[in-house]
C-alpha cells in the first residue's frame, strides 16, 4: 500500500506542475510579437518613400535576425504597415550589399519560383484553428511577384502558386545607398472572410533574402528555428489599430 501522505504529495505535486505547465504557455502567448497596423480613411496610390505623408503615420518593426535568432544589424529591415477598409499596405526597406536577381525579369505576370532569387516576404493568415493555411506573398528588387495559397497539410503546398490575389506592388533600388523599397497593397478579401475592424489580428512574419545561394542570408522578423519559413508556429501577430 501506497502512504496516504506520499499520494497527497505526488498529487499536490502533479497539480503545480499542471498549473507551471498551463502559466508558461500563457505567458508565452501574452509575449508574442505584435506588429500593429495603422488605420487611413482612404485608399492611395502606392509609393515607396518612407518620408511620404501616408508611410511617416505608420509605426515601424524591424527583421533583423537570422532563422536562428542571430542578430544580422547589416541587413536590418525596417517594416511598415496600414490598413484601409479595403487594403492592408507594407513597406519593406532593404539594405543590401550583394543582389542575387533573376535574368530577364518580367514584372507583370507572375514569376512560380520566384524564391529561388533575392526576395522580400510576407506570411499571413487569419485561421487560428488551422494554422497551416496561409497566404503568402513575394516581390523581387525588379518588381517581379508571386502569390501562393498555402496548406502545409498538401505534400507539394508550393503547387498554391496558381492562386492569385489580385495585390499591387512596386519597387524601387537606390543604388547609391544600397537599399531596395519595396511596397505591397493587399486585398483584405484576399486574405480573410471577416471585414476589416480595429481589434482584428492575423498571423505574421515578414522575411527577406540576400546574397546568391551560396552566400545566403535569410532575415526575418521571427525566427523559425529550422531550415523553412514555412514555420507557423513560430509566427508573431498583426493587429489592426
Amino acid at each position: 500500500m501506497i502512504p496516504r501522505i506520499f499520494t497527497s504529495a505526488f498529487v499536490t505535486f502533479l497539480c503545480s506542475l499542471l498549473f507551471f505547465s498551463v502559466l508558461v504557455t500563457k505567458c508565452q502567448a501574452q509575449e508574442r510579437a505584435v506588429i500593429d497596423s495603422v488605420h487611413v480613411d482612404h485608399d492611395v496610390a502606392l509609393n515607396t518613400s518612407p518620408t511620404s505623408p501616408f508611410w511617416i503615420a505608420s509605426k515601424k518593426i524591424y527583421a533583423e535576425v537570422d532563422t536562428s535568432g542571430h542578430p544580422l544589424p547589416e541587413y536590418r529591415t525596417e517594416i511598415r504597415t496600414r490598413w484601409s477598409h479595403d487594403n492592408l499596405y507594407f513597406l519593406y526597406i532593404c539594405p543590401y550589399k550583394n543582389l542575387y536577381l533573376k535574368p530577364s525579369p518580367d514584372p507583370v505576370h507572375e514569376t512560380n519560383q520566384l524564391w529561388n532569387w533575392n526576395v522580400a516576404e510576407l506570411f499571413i493568415g487569419s485561421d487560428f484553428k488551422n494554422i497551416k493555411r496561409y497566404k503568402e506573398f513575394e516581390v523581387s528588387p525588379q518588381n517581379e511577384w508571386v502569390d501562393l495559397d498555402i496548406d502545409l497539410n498538401r505534400p507539394h503546398h508550393e503547387d498554391g502558386w496558381s492562386w492569385n490575389s489580385g495585390f499591387e506592388h512596386s519597387t524601387r533600388i537606390d543604388s547609391q545607398r544600397h537599399v531596395w523599397y519595396m511596397a505591397m497593397k493587399i486585398p483584405f478579401k484576399s486574405i480573410d472572410t471577416r471585414p476589416p475592424a480595429p481589434g482584428n489580428t492575423f498571423r505574421v512574419n515578414l522575411y527577406r533574402t540576400e546574397g546568391p545561394p551560396n552566400d545566403s542570408k535569410e532575415i526575418a522578423w521571427q525566427p523559425v528555428m529550422g531550415n523553412s519559413f514555412h514555420a507557423p508556429e513560430r509566427f508573431g501577430l498583426l493587429r489592426l489599430k
